[in-house]
């Protein structure tokens, strides 16, 4: 008589039917997040994986933050520079002759107002790169354009409504540092992004066309939000 309660009968392994069950459009994400914890970032790095302490006004709850992009730190150069002869010119300026037709505490409340403009120039340079990001969710593609504290305006795009995805690289400074300008076509009222001096072009493009495809995936599994 054959036992049914066997010892030795096969039981089916959780993790496999776990797997098996888990929707293709999640693997897809998981897939992107698996490959992009691999890139090491800097303070001040333009390019920002999974942010977890960034929120943005019009995001919703379940919508997951995936790239935050800023320009390259490397195209701050030319103002960091600039900023920099700045500061040393009222101790180049004696030597020069300059304001020296002015008594003394007159030069000196020039050099005031001097160093007043200097910081207003660093300040409005810095908050511009700091805060015009682009923003890459697992729904959409969101455009930050900053212009004052008191003034900016967001774009946004269903990724859905994504029609082509190019970058353009080109040059030997951006080849060593690796940034480039990526073009985002689309069938939205807005329709063209372009993210400019963005790290790892490639990269991100990599990871448009994977939400595209998960996004596609999702349809046929009837999750579209």
């Amino acid at each position: 008589m054959p036992e049914i309660y066997s010892a030795s009968a096969k039981q089916a392994n959780p993790t496999s039917q776990a797997k098996k069950s888990q929707p293709q459009s999640q693997q897809i994400l998981k897939d992107i997040q698996s490959e992009l914890v691999k890139i090491q970032t800097g303070v001040l790095s333009g390019f920002k994986t999974f942010p977890t302490k960034v929120k943005f006004e019009t995001q919703e709850d379940q919508e997951k933050i995936i790239l935050l992009l800023r320009r390259h730190f490397i195209t701050n150069v030319s103002w960091i520079v600039t900023s920099f002869i700045m500061v040393l010119a009222p101790f180049i300026a004696p030597y020069l002759g300059i304001l020296s037709f002015l008594p003394t505490r007159f030069q000196l409340v020039t050099f005031m107002f001097w160093y007043l403009f200097v910081i207003a120039y660093i300040l409005e340079n810095f908050l511009s790169w700091y805060f015009n990001v682009y923003i890459i969710t697992d729904e959409r593609v969101v455009d930050v354009d900053f212009y004052s504290l008191v003034y900016k305006r967001i774009s946004d795009c269903k990724i859905d409504k994504i029609e082509d995805v190019t970058f353009t690289q080109g040059g030997l400074l951006q080849s060593v540092f690796n940034y480039g300008w990526i073009n985002i076509q689309t069938a939205a009222e807005i329709t063209e992004f372009e993210f400019e001096a963005v790290p790892r072009p490639a990269q991100v493009v990599k990871v448009l066309n994977q939400l595209l495809v998960q996004e596609e995936q999702e349809k046929i599994e009837g999750r579209v939000r």
